[in-house]
């Protein structure tokens, strides 16, 4: 999806509602990312050599989460009623990743985080210099994201069997939880 046409063109200014809704979705979709995480540790147990590293990008979405959780409170924004099933999914989606092998868990992060990148882009976007206090949280955090994904290819993301494949459907699924959560 594209900036022009999620939030209203750069110059103009964005409403109330939608400035709530990049909250809504970035909130719901950094409590996804650690659900990944969790999941695939779960599997994958934080003796295995990406262990470390998995627990160290799992760390740093908590940090997004927490952030974008006071965001909500402070903000009064509903959060998306949808965070039962990101909690599932989520889980189950790093999991199932990290049962294919290490190599298709970073192909998930790898997805995962280049739809995310495309996400914040659009947003920073849209926002201008209009917010400054989120668009500082999401430059900030789309730069780890993108360090993320970098990392996952550099551990082996694109040798993931059937790689095309799992990418596409995983950035599949982040574009249509993006476009449900900030509505629902």
């Amino acid at each position: 999806m594209s900036a022009a046409k999620d939030f209203p063109r750069p110059g103009k200014r964005l409403s109330d509602a939608d400035r709530a809704s990049m909250v809504r979705v970035d909130q719901a979709g950094e409590f996804g990312a650690v659900r990944i995480y969790r999941g695939q540790l779960a599997v994958m147990g934080d003796r295995h050599p990406y262990g470390r590293l998995i627990a160290g990008m799992a760390a740093q979405e908590e940090r997004h989460r927490a952030a974008f959780d006071a965001m909500i409170a402070r903000r009064g924004v509903r959060p998306t009623i949808l965070s039962p099933f990101w909690h599932v999914a989520g889980f189950a989606l790093g999991a199932v990743t990290a049962a294919m092998g290490p190599k298709a868990a970073m192909a998930c992060t790898a997805a995962v985080e280049t739809e995310i990148d495309k996400h914040y882009a659009d947003q920073l976007e849209a926002l201008g210099e209009e917010d400054p206090e989120l668009s500082t949280a999401i430059a900030d955090f789309q730069a780890e994201e993108v360090e993320h994904r970098e990392a996952a290819i550099a551990h082996g993301a694109e040798q993931a069997p059937a790689y095309p494949l799992l990418s596409g459907a995983i950035r599949l699924g982040c574009r249509a939880a993006i476009a449900l959560s900030k509505r629902i």
